[in-house]
């Protein structure tokens, strides 16, 4: 499959944080690739900007070694490699100094798109901010890439915003969440309203529950400083699962137009209820199977931290009054996985009498791994004996679907980097989003610290707490299994 390359304009791409993990991981390695495909223009230049002390020639030489660790090798070609590595160049700047601004400043080019990546901590943000303005790198044609968290807490958000909003102009700003730049998240929107088959099921008459899932099987050991502070609630459901539950429950927007989509997304946020205790699940895992707990690897034996929690919440708008949606995140479970399953109802009167085969349809969107889109219809089993009936999937792999050429999908953050540079913000965050979603994040946390309420334990491997088992059973539902 050959992909249609949409051009873009000369643009100069600042990454702030050039030398971090993400950075090298993740920026870089997708720059090249959407060089390989031809889709960087001839005249379009990359900046390394840290404190590090490099020169142009010895940050390609880290750019090479970024590249040949987090790139397939059948896909570094020498001549792209060295077209890519002499594109980009290098300033040791001090984000909080004035070291490095001007030659910064200097290699900016009038008229080229100017793009500014802040890979580093929401702390420096402000100062960059600060800086950029006032060494006359804000121009009209100019943009800020900032990543999550966006803030800690509503207060905190709205500080954060504010102090992006003395410099830049929202349209300028593009909070990057990377779920949102997954193929299969955007084909979510194209199933829903690309397809007459599906819209008119897409709501409280027919659709029974929807349950999100984003299971990983790693722990937190590395990084366990940071997330003992934040925890699944901030970590994973106030902006990666919020986002996809606003793309599931979301009204057609007008247009797929940044604003139009944004606006649509927003209503959602603000029409979920507040959600009772008793309809949250929190866990942390144990040791076993040859890992540490969760107290271990965050080394802090009284933390209340969850590491896993699952949500029955509820949307109180005219198309999804009194439909649930089930959200789970955990780690070091069964296996990795990030699916998105839309549960319609039954029949409302069985032909067929009670049969085993007659199940539920179920829409399944997985995000990871396996990116692909599978209906479950039920059918009659093949053969002579009467009408027994079985359950089928019609599966769309990508993978399969597409061919070879799926393996050319960019990836999220290669999407979003060049809509970065394009001026396309409809997969961006706006600065209301994230605070509606922090306004109904905040009384959620506030209720369980105020109760010191302990996670349930669980097994290292499993599904999580019963106690999340629970949450499903007593309302005559299960969740789907998170299978190896």
């Amino acid at each position: 499959m050959v992909s249609r390359v949409i051009p873009v304009e000369p643009f100069d791409l600042v990454i702030f944080g050039a030398t971090g993990d993400l950075s090298t991981r993740k920026i870089l390695p997708g720059l090249y690739r959407r060089d390989l495909a031809g889709q960087l223009p001839e005249e379009a230049r990359i900046v390394g900007a840290a404190r590090s002390p490099f020169d142009d020639e010895g940050w390609r030489a880290e750019i090479r070694k970024a590249l040949e660790e987090h790139v397939p090798e059948g896909k570094l070609d020498p001549q792209a490699m060295e077209r890519f590595l002499a594109r980009n160049s290098y300033v040791a700047v001090d984000a909080r100094g004035e070291d490095g601004w001007a030659a910064l400043a200097a290699k900016m080019r009038p008229g080229a798109v100017q793009a500014y990546y802040f890979s580093v901590g929401p702390s420096l943000f402000g100062d960059l901010a600060e800086r950029l303005n006032l060494h006359g790198m804000n121009t009209d044609n100019c943009r800020i890439v900032v990543e999550k968290p966006f803030g800690h807490d509503l207060t905190s958000a709205r500080d954060l915003n504010a102090t992006l909003a003395c410099h830049f102009d929202e349209h300028q700003i593009y909070r990057i969440d990377h779920y949102l730049g997954k193929e299969t998240v955007q084909n979510l929107m194209a199933v829903r309203f690309g397809n007459m088959l599906f819209e008119p099921l897409w709501n409280a008459q027919y659709v029974d529950h929807i349950q999100i899932t984003v299971a990983e099987t790693v722990g937190v050991a590395g990084r366990g400083g940071y997330y003992d502070k934040s925890g699944a609630m901030r970590d994973m459901v106030q902006n990666h699962m919020m986002q996809l539950l606003c793309l599931i429950a979301m009204e057609p927007p007008y247009a797929f137009d940044p604003d139009a989509v944004r606006d649509e997304k927003l209503k959602v946020i603000r029409a979920l209820d507040p959600v009772r205790l008793s309809d949250i699940v929190r866990g942390q895992y144990e040791a076993g199977n040859g890992h540490a707990s969760y107290l271990a690897d965050v080394e802090n034996p009284h933390s209340r931290t969850e590491c896993f929690i699952a949500i029955k919440a509820h949307v109180s708008s005219w198309r999804w009054k009194g439909t649930p949606f089930y959200l789970r995140t955990g780690k070091r479970l069964r296996a990795r996985t990030s699916e998105i399953a839309i549960i319609f109802k039954d029949p409302p009167h069985s032909l067929f009498g009670e049969q085993e085969g007659q199940k539920s349809n179920v829409l399944v969107i997985r995000l990871q791994p396996n990116e692909g889109i599978k209906l479950k219809v039920t059918i009659k089993e093949p053969g002579p004996g009467g009408m027994r009936l079985i359950e089928v999937p019609l599966d769309m792999s990508f993978a399969e679907a597409l061919g070879p050429g799926a393996e050319d999908i960019p990836d999220a953050y290669e999407r979003l980097i060049m809509d970065v540079i394009r001026g396309n913000q409809t997969l961006f965050m706006r600065g209301d989003e994230v605070e509606a979603a922090w306004a109904w994040t905040d009384p959620i946390i506030a209720a369980w610290e105020a109760r010191e309420d302990r996670p349930h334990p669980y097994d290292p491997g499993s599904s999580g707490p019963e106690d999340a088992l629970m949450l499903m059973h007593r309302d005559g539902r299960r969740w789907r299994e998170v299978k190896p």
